[in-house]
């Protein structure tokens, strides 16, 4: 094979070979440029007659490239599907070189097309509960090498990459910060107005700060923030791992003999921890001021006795259960979304599907939290 001619013409020459047979005699360059016009002699060929046996005689090649050998698979793959079996004869060295570098099989497997056969309901709930059974045992394996990873963070403080640990800081929480306080204060507002309401016909007015206080550090603070950051932090999480996962980064750190739990998801997951409750305090607060706006303009309260009953409806075991509940929050956002990252394999519609996955997960796993704090708070205080 000479490899010197690349760019000349490829020429596919067609003549019948006991009966019904077919003997394909290829010359000239296969090469990439000539692929469009040597794909259109084959797909003409396959219309216009119905063999029972392709030879494909490769003597006459003077270069070939690996576009030229996947033109070639695929004719045999058109074939295929016809139960046409196609045969390679004359085949130089430098060919064969290139063929055994491409997978074949996995080529040709695409010549039987999957039929997907509709599940009956108790095959939907088999599948469905062994896909959950296997995402519980994911998520346990990656809480368990998350866990030793922080229990070596608390023992050697220097191994940790401080440098991503602040950037992720500023990128959760300095930036989270104005879409927190935002929402924070208008849910407080709209909280107001709405008891207001009701609670004016009874001259209760004063209490609508008891209510927006309570309302905002037990339960909505914290929930509120941890939402955000579900959908702001956690969701770009998954999608970072991803994206390294496709572009095969995880795997060059693995062969490079580092912990891509401790390299990538502890950071991550510290920085959480501690920009949650820092943004709980100040949606606390800004969901405070959003009911004093409405109590002090449109009840004709004055914002002492607003904040003096608010002081009053609320305590320290208020407060710090709220930051315990954001901490447990941040662990499940940021740790959800980098095992749901690690799970990519693909490309980018799987990396779109995990970080969907983990801002629904993340969700879900925040509201069940949050029920079992309530129940428990129920019976401790």
């Amino acid at each position: 094979m000479k490899l010197e001619n690349p760019i000349d013409d490829c020429q596919v020459s067609c003549a019948e070979k006991d009966g019904n047979d077919l003997l394909l005699s290829i010359s000239g360059s296969l090469s990439l440029p000539n692929l469009l016009s040597v794909k259109s002699r084959f797909q003409s060929i396959m219309s216009e007659r119905n063999p029972g046996k392709i030879t494909l005689d490769l003597a006459d090649i003077t270069y070939v490239d690996s576009a030229g050998v996947l033109s070639l698979l695929q004719l045999e793959l058109n074939a295929a599907r016809k139960s046409i079996p196609v045969y390679f004869v004359n085949v130089s060295a430098e060919a064969r070189n290139i063929m055994d570098l491409i997978d074949r099989s996995t080529v040709l497997d695409k010549s039987t097309p999957v039929e997907k056969n509709e599940l009956t309901p108790f095959e939907q709930v088999g599948e469905a509960s062994l896909k959950v059974a296997e995402d519980f045992t994911s998520i346990t394996i990656f809480l368990g090498d998350l866990l030793l990873a922080l229990s070596q963070a608390l023992l050697h403080p220097a191994g940790i990459r401080w440098k991503d640990f602040f950037f992720y800081v500023k990128r959760a929480g300095v930036d989270g910060l104005p879409i927190v306080a935002l929402l924070s204060f208008l849910l407080g507002l709209i909280i107001a107005f709405m008891s207001s309401l009701q609670l004016k016909q009874f001259g209760a007015n004063v209490y609508v700060a008891s209510l927006v206080g309570f309302g905002m550090v037990r339960e909505l603070g914290p929930i509120l923030t941890a939402i955000i950051i579900a959908g702001r932090s956690g969701s770009a999480f998954a999608a970072e791992i991803g994206t390294m996962k496709v572009n095969e980064e995880v795997d060059a750190l693995v062969t490079m003999g580092f912990n891509p739990t401790r390299f990538l998801a502890l950071p991550k997951v510290l920085a959480a921890m501690l920009v949650v409750p820092i943004l709980t305090l100040y949606s606390d607060v800004f969901g405070i001021l959003g009911g004093l706006m409405v109590g002090v303009m449109g009840f004709d309260l004055t914002a002492f006795s607003y904040l003096q009953q608010t002081v009053k409806s609320i305590d320290i075991f208020d407060v710090v259960t709220s930051l315990v509940k954001s901490v447990l929050f941040a662990v499940l956002i940021a740790g959800i979304g980098c095992q749901r990252g690690f799970r990519v394999k693909g490309g980018a519609e799987s990396v779109g599907l995990y970080t969907t996955s983990a801002v629904v997960a993340g969700l879900f796993l925040i509201i069940i939290a949050d029920s079992l704090f309530a129940i428990i708070l129920y019976y401790v205080h």
